[in-house]
């Protein structure tokens, strides 16, 4: 590290011969360099800010001074997604890019984020995370936490000895021989176990237990803490299993034969960018070379397409090749003569690519000689939520109408009674107004955290993990809930996480069936269904009951 910033600080000398510098979140500040040609940015500049600070990096004059050079004296702003945003706010007479001296204000609360930890209502209600426990919201001021209801524990010792309590039940989760649902702790065998263990890791504390009994208190009970932090583990939650479906035998992969959709109608061109003077709008351009010509038009493609991680070309050759000569064959028929053609797919080989790819991951399969069905925890415990949002706000009352539905994003939302945690997060107004419903008519719910499920589906070839919006237990079910805007029901991503959903819904009710517990059914809202003065059982109908190629079917 000690080499690294020395050479960092002679980059600028003429006898140090490095030319080029990568750095991830290493370089923000405090390293000036003057003689600086080429800034490549490799992350989203979503932010006003960011894109100021890169601009002003690439201001400064390599030589201190106008040389009188345009390419020297001149930044360059390349390929940007944001590039008329950029020119339309130099325009506006307050652009610090014409000013040459600007005085900021200190930046508002609504500029700022705050990451906040969010951890169940188990915690809460045990006295394990209270109102003012940096367990309950780390790193963040969000207002006053509204509580509802009084710890069960109040002295050191007795939530010392809660807290040894629940990390004893972490190890029954995956004991389904013993404890196949949350409820089977109950057993005055599995008690007298937990209590047992419990005692033992308590062994080498017992000073500190005794240290923290004020003078007239009793020692913990340590029946009665297990009794009570377990009967609270079992109230507030779910019995949420750990399914996981596995393929057993050979797993093969590939793309089915299709037919390219309509391409963009690229031309020929000179390979030039155009450009424009910020100062005086005027306007010019940078050309560049004719690159690499290949033998066989279709390599252009191929050669782009072969980089994607998930494309074999040793298995898909075939079809790659097919797929690059239908494109050949949409400009061929615009009547390009050959060089036009190298150069089309020269300059626009890699969207070209990318488009193509796109197409093929809609035709992407897998096949396994068979899949088996694997639960290894018949519950598990609620994970935190972890969230960010705008500095300096109170916790706001779910039942309170939001005026601006559009930083509902930004907010946290309190005093729930049936909620498993003390705060939580909505995407949209429709999830707030859902979160109403269940309050009134769900025995318990809450918006699961990532990992809660370990759910995955497939888009193509990847498969990220799905999070549904609710989980709600009634006296008779229990709900996956996903409330979506009515016109994404049936695009490509929404099917596949229905699927997914379904699939697991099945599978967990087929395990609830063997244990006693209550079936799963998943429930894909609508938006414009989702009212206050409906009941959660109204919401029946739009059980997912399977997802075909097109449309998804409601039960």
């Amino acid at each position: 590290m000690k080499v690294m910033v020395t050479r960092l600080l002679a980059v600028e000398n003429v006898d140090e011969p490095t030319e080029i510098v990568i750095h991830v979140n290493m370089l923000k500040e405090g390293w000036d360099v003057t003689n600086l040609y080429t800034i490549v940015p490799l992350r989203a500049a979503n932010a006003r800010t960011l894109i100021e600070q890169s601009i002003g990096r690439g201001l400064r004059l390599p030589l201190a001074k106008r040389t009188g050079v345009a390419e020297v004296d001149r930044l360059n702003i390349v390929a940007h997604d944001k590039f008329q945003e950029i020119i339309d706010e130099a325009n506006r007479g307050d652009s610090p890019i014409h000013l040459q001296q600007v005085l900021l204000d200190a930046p508002g609360s609504d500029d700022q984020k705050v990451s906040v930890q969010v951890v169940s209502g188990v915690m809460a209600r045990l006295g394990l995370a209270g109102v003012a426990d940096d367990a309950l919201v780390v790193a963040g001021d969000v207002g006053a936490i509204p509580t509802v209801f009084a710890p069960v524990f109040s002295t050191a010792a007795e939530r010392q000895a809660a807290r040894m309590v629940l990390d004893v039940i972490g190890s029954y989760e995956t004991r389904r021989d013993l404890v196949p649902v949350a409820g089977a702790l109950r057993d005055a065998g599995i008690q007298a176990r937990i209590r047992a263990e419990v005692a033992e890791r308590l062994k080498p504390l017992q000073g500190s237990l005794l240290a923290g009994v004020v003078e007239g208190e009793s020692a913990p009970d340590l029946s009665a803490v297990v009794a009570k932090t377990t009967e609270m583990l079992i109230q507030q939650s779910i019995d949420i299993p750990r399914i996981a479906v596995v393929p057993t035998g050979e797993v093969t992969t590939g793309f089915h034969p299709f037919q390219l959709a309509a391409l963009p109608n690229f031309q020929p061109g000179q390979r030039e960018i155009v450009g424009q003077e910020l100062r005086g709008n005027t306007q010019f351009t940078l050309s560049g070379g004719s690159g690499l010509r290949e033998r066989r038009l279709a390599d252009y493609l191929v050669k782009k397409l072969v980089d994607y991680d998930d494309i074999d070309y040793f298995t898909q050759a075939d079809l790659l090749y097919d797929l690059a000569e239908q494109c050949i064959t949409y400009y061929e028929a615009q009547n390009y003569a050959k060089s036009e053609l190298h150069e089309i797919l020269n300059t626009y080989g890699g969207e070209l690519a990318r488009l193509i790819h796109a197409e093929m991951m809609a035709h992407f399969w897998e096949a396994a000689t068979g899949y088996e069905v694997q639960v290894s925890r018949g519950f598990t415990a609620l994970r935190p939520c972890n969230y960010t949002v705008a500095a300096g706000q109170g916790v706001h009352h779910f039942r309170e109408t939001v005026s601006e539905p559009g930083r509902i994003k930004q907010m946290l939302f309190g005093g729930f009674a049936r909620c498993l945690y003390p705060l939580q997060k909505f995407d949209s107004d429709t999830e707030r107004r859902f979160a109403v419903i269940l309050e009134r008519d769900a025995l318990k719910w809450f918006k699961p955290a990532k990992g809660q499920f370990q759910m995955y589906y497939k888009l193509g070839a990847e498969q990220p993990e799905y999070i549904p919006d609710f989980v709600a237990e009634t006296d008779t079910t229990i709900f996956m809930a996903e409330t979506k805007a009515r016109s994404e029901l049936n695009t490509p991503e929404v099917r596949a996480k229905a699927a997914a959903a379904a699939r697991w819904c099945k599978h967990a009710s087929d395990h609830a069936a063997q244990v006693g517990g209550k079936p799963w059914k998943y429930l894909l809202i609508p938006h414009d269904e989702v009212a206050e003065s409906k009941r959660l059982m109204d919401f029946s109908r739009f059980e997912v009951a399977d997802v075909q190629d097109r449309h998804i079917l409601i039960a």
